[in-house]
């Protein structure tokens, strides 16, 4: 990539954070970085570079989507997860949201289920040297037992309730941050936190989602 083309994805980018995410008050600054430093021109499909930093939701193929900056930040802050936390993501995609938690020194386990976008994200992560990203192909409601308890775990795609078998796989007081409700309807995006005798559920605002799947054929 020419320089020019560099300096000019990377003025996007802190324009993008400055009038799309830190206006809207996002004020960790560990979000803040990691959304200057991550190129979401490299994760999105190459006729769709010129939008990559623009205030809406990307189509990546495969009926799926790359959440709108904002929406990727406030989750990210909602998680409120430190350097060094071990962190399941249910619905890898490009592997733009699994970019943004690796940036923060976050150990990251995804999951996707569409075997060509889990490829394709390994691929996006591998070439700019996100090492610290695990991703599988499979069905994101069965997790990933063999690596639990998280200490958080993240959803980008709704499931129509809480998935009973990620809040057995969180750790006790672990987050997750979910969109939860049916596809063509009304979807909240919810804060869970696990405790010793159940969870306790907050709502933070209204959403649209991609439906989670449990096969992809």
């Amino acid at each position: 990539m020419q320089h020019t083309e560099a300096q000019s994805y990377k003025e996007e980018r802190e324009a993008m954070v400055r009038s799309q995410i830190k206006a809207r008050g996002i004020n960790s600054e560990a979000v803040l970085e990691a959304m200057r430093k991550v190129p979401r021109h490299l994760f999105v499909p190459y006729n769709m570079r010129e939008y990559a930093y623009t205030d809406r939701p990307l189509s990546i193929g495969f009926e799926q989507t790359i959440s709108q900056p904002y929406i990727v930040a406030y989750m990210t802050e909602a998680l409120g997860a430190k350097p060094g936390d071990k962190v399941l993501e249910i619905g890898t995609g490009s592997g733009y949201q699994a970019a943004v938690l690796a940036e923060m020194g976050l150990e990251v386990y995804s999951i996707e289920i569409i075997p060509k976008l889990a490829e394709m994200a390994q691929e996006n992560l591998k070439n700019n040297g996100y090492d610290n990203v695990n991703v599988r192909c499979g069905n994101g409601y069965k997790g990933w037992p063999e690596e639990a308890p998280f200490d958080a775990i993240i959803i980008t795609a709704a499931p129509e309730s809480i998935p009973q078998t990620l809040v057995d796989q969180l750790k006790i007081n672990g987050t997750m941050i979910l969109p939860v409700g049916p596809v063509h309807s009304i979807q909240t995006l919810k804060k869970v936190v696990k405790k010793p005798k159940g969870i306790k559920q907050t709502t933070l605002l209204p959403v649209r989602f991609v439906p989670m799947i449990k096969s992809y054929h």
